[in-house]
């Protein structure tokens, strides 16, 4: 059992409630940790997912193990039936490895203005400062050097990483974790040509972050200019994500690391993009849409597509392109032999003729 393990218990029974599983074998066994299936030791729970590692299983000195049903035949050890065995790993390991919320109130070394509304059970640690008129809820904790600018507002029991930035008039629904240096309103990218120089267009509007989403480090999500930029409940931003002004995500999706949606697109429900995908402004993107890394959308995209590619095309159109790619070079060469016999085939009925 490793270090970090130490300290929290469950039967394998109580585990099964927890993950909403049931019990092959024996329920009564004590679990203290959870590690993964090659270094899981005694007292300890792992998990399988993938059908190709079940040759490991009998190796595996974990005290239980977390599989399906389907994996679950000649194994002998105690078992913790799902369905979903990485979502009952996500869920033990939260049990085991996240310490409960502490209050413990505000820092001395804390910045917060007299007219901030701060609940009573809140952490503030060192270096935060919190402007006039924001609202910090109930159960939130705010990390080291945290800035809530003035009428901003952050829901109950969320997490905000050191460095992360809420601006003026923002919104932060409950349980949204901003991880470090993450910045919430942000102006938008406008300006107004004037002559050979711009003109900054102020950007007045506001950032609303809906309940359960998390925004991943370096991510900046930028103000409406006029309107709001919405991100929907549940949606997880992942790291360097840039989401512009205007910009309306709905609910549950997955933007990956390195994603830029740009001004005033609209995305559905449900959708994902990949590493390094795109999309340009003023589009409408549906619900249940999946955009594989590095695609590029140029156009609105109708619900359930999948798209790759820049500009990006059907999903499987791009697969047959993609194998197209490694021919070219022979087709390259095919077709400057049919150019050359056929500047010889013209030539002999050039002389036929003549």
């Amino acid at each position: 059992m490793t270090e970090k393990n130490r300290g929290r218990s469950a039967s394998l029974g109580e585990l099964a409630e927890l993950v909403g599983g049931r019990v092959s074998g024996d329920s009564s066994i004590i679990i203290c940790g959870v590690a993964s299936l090659d270094s899981a030791g005694s007292g300890e729970i792992t998990f399988l997912s993938n059908p190709k590692l079940r040759s490991l299983l009998p190796q595996s000195e974990a005290a239980a193990i977390v599989v399906t049903p389907k994996l679950a035949e000649n194994v002998d050890k105690p078992l913790l039936l799902v369905g979903n065995p990485y979502l009952a790993f996500a869920k033990l390991l939260t049990f085991f490895r996240v310490p409960a919320f502490k209050a413990e109130g505000i820092s001395s070394g804390a910045d917060v203005h007299p007219d901030a509304e701060i609940a009573d059970n809140v952490t503030i640690c060192s270096g935060c400062v919190v402007g006039a008129g924001a609202r910090v809820a109930q159960g939130t904790i705010l990390h080291p050097n945290v800035v809530i600018y003035p009428g901003a507002n952050v829901g109950q029991d969320c997490v905000l990483h050191a460095g992360a930035i809420v601006r003026e008039d923002c919104h932060l629904g409950e349980r949204v974790i901003l991880q470090p240096a993450a910045v919430v309103g942000s102006d938008g990218f406008g300006f107004a040509p004037d002559g050979e120089a711009y003109f900054k267009i102020p950007q007045v509007g506001r950032v609303i972050v809906e309940d359960d989403v998390e925004i991943g480090a370096s991510s900046t999500i930028d103000r409406g200019t006029l309107g709001d930029t919405r991100i929907g409940r549940g949606t997880k931003i992942d790291n360097l994500v840039q989401v512009a002004h205007n910009v309306q995500i709905g609910e549950n999706c997955i933007l990956v690391s390195q994603v830029a949606i740009a001004g005033s697109t609209r995305i559905g429900d449900h959708s994902t993009f990949g590493g390094q995908s795109a999309a340009a402004g003023h589009l409408k993107v549906g619900s249940n849409v999946t955009i594989a890394a590095r695609g590029g959308v140029t156009n609105d995209v109708a619900d359930g597509t999948s798209l790759a590619g820049a500009p990006a095309i059907p999903h499987r159109d791009w697969l047959k392109a993609s194998v197209s790619m490694i021919h070219l070079p022979n087709l390259r060469r095919d077709v400057s032999k049919l150019k050359q016999k056929l500047a010889e085939l013209e030539a002999m009925l050039t002389e036929h003729e003549d």
